[in-house]
C-alpha cells in the first residue's frame, strides 16, 4: 500500500536521523564537550519534528444501536478499547469511493486494536449500497445513519467526514474531506502508543469538533475583529452564539460560520452585528471629564499603565 511504504520511509529517515543525532551527543559527551550545545540540538530537533493534533479533553462520542447492511448490530459500545473510526459517506459520493479502499487497508492491518465503522448518509438505495460494500470487499461493518445520529454529531457538511475515537470512546479528532489516508494512520499509531516519528500536540475544541462548543471560541472564520475593542469583540461573541442565523442551517450565527465559512447569510449577519456594536460606540456622546483636582504638597508621577495583552491563539490542527 502506498501510504503505508511512504509513512515507513519516512519513519526509517526520521529514526536514522535521530540515531546520527544521537551518536554525535555520545561522541562530544565523551570528548569533554559542553553538554548545553546538546540540549540546543535536542531542542532544534523537537521544533522541526512534525506534529499530529488531538483536542484536550476530549467529550465522549454520541452512542448509537443500529443494524448493518448484513443485519448484525452496531454499536460503539460493542467495539469499546479499540480505537474506533467513525466515517459518514454515501455510496455517490467520489472522494468517499476513494478513500475507502485505504480503510480496508486500515482495518486489515490494525484489525486488532481498530475498528472502523462506516456510516451511510443521504443514501436511501439499498441495492446500491450493498453493491458497493461488495465491490470494495469492505471488511468492516457498514449501517446507514439516520438523520437524528448526524445531528448529534454536530451536522455532517461533507462528505466524506471523519470522526477518531480514543479507546475510552471519546472525539479527539475530526476530519471533513478527503484526507491523506498516512494521517489517519499516523493519528492512530499515535492513540495506540506506537512509534511515528510524530509529536503530540493538544487543542482546545471551540466548535472545531462538536458545533456545542462553538460559544468558547475567541474568533470566527470571516469574521473581522480588528476595529473593535477587547469589550465590543465579548459583545459581539455573545450575541453570535444567542442569534440564529436565518440560513436554514438552524444554527446559531458563531456555529453556522465554523460550520459553513462559505455561508453568505451567517457572514453578513455577524458583519451587521460588528457595524451596529462600533457605530453604536461611535455616535455615543463623550464621557463628561471630571474638574481638575489640584495637585497635593508633594506631587507622585504615576506609573505607566501597560497595555493588556493580546489573547493567546490556539494553534489549530
Amino acid at each position: 500500500m502506498t501510504f503505508t511504504r511512504n509513512l515507513e520511509s519516512a519513519m526509517k529517515s526520521h529514526w536514522r536521523t535521530l540515531g546520527f543525532a544521537a551518536l554525535f551527543a555520545l561522541l562530544n559527551v565523551a570528548c569533554g564537550a559542553s553538554a548545553q550545545p546538546n540540549r540546543a540540538r535536542q531542542q532544534q530537533q523537537e521544533q522541526e519534528q512534525p506534529t499530529v493534533y488531538f483536542v484536550r479533553n476530549p467529550d465522549p462520542a454520541p452512542e448509537f444501536q443500529l443494524a448493518g447492511v448484513d443485519g448484525k448490530p452496531i454499536s460503539l459500545a460493542g467495539a469499546r478499547g479499540k480505537i474506533i473510526l467513525l466515517n459518514f459517506w454515501a455510496s455517490w459520493c467520489g472522494p468517499c469511493r476513494a478513500e475507502v479502499p485505504d480503510l480496508v487497508e486500515l482495518q486489515t492491518r490494525y484489525k486488532d486494536s481498530l475498528q472502523v465503522i462506516g456510516l451511510v448518509v443521504d443514501d436511501d438505495d439499498t441495492d446500491a449500497i450493498h453493491q458497493f460494500v461488495d465491490h470494495f470487499h469492505i471488511n468492516y461493518p457498514v449501517a446507514v445513519a439516520p438523520a437524528e445520529l448526524r445531528i448529534q454529531y454536530g451536522g455532517i457538511p461533507a462528505l466524506p467526514t471523519s470522526f477518531l475515537l480514543d479507546a475510552e470512546g471519546r472525539v479527539v479528532q475530526k476530519h471533513v474531506g478527503l484526507r491523506d489516508p498516512a494521517l489517519y494512520e499516523i493519528e492512530i499509531r499515535a492513540l495506540l502508543g506506537l512509534p511515528t516519528g510524530f509529536k503530540v500536540e493538544t487543542f482546545e475544541d471551540t466548535g472545531e469538533i462538536f458545533l456545542k462548543h462553538a460559544d468558547r471560541a475567541s474568533e470566527l472564520p470571516g469574521v473581522d475583529f480588528s476595529m473593535v475593542t477587547l469589550e465590543q469583540k465579548r459583545i459581539a461573541l455573545h450575541r453570535f452564539n444567542a442569534e440564529s442565523c436565518n440560513c436554514g442551517c438552524k444554527l446559531t450565527l458563531a456555529q453556522c460560520r465554523i460550520n459553513d465559512t462559505a455561508c453568505p447569510v451567517s457572514k453578513a449577519l455577524t458583519a451587521k452585528i460588528i457595524g451596529e456594536i462600533t457605530g453604536a460606540a461611535a455616535s455615543a456622546p463623550p464621557a463628561k471629564s471630571a474638574p481638575a483636582q489640584a495637585p497635593a504638597e508633594s506631587p507622585r508621577q504615576n506609573a505607566p499603565t501597560s497595555p493588556a495583552p493580546p489573547a493567546k491563539s490556539i494553534a489549530r490542527p
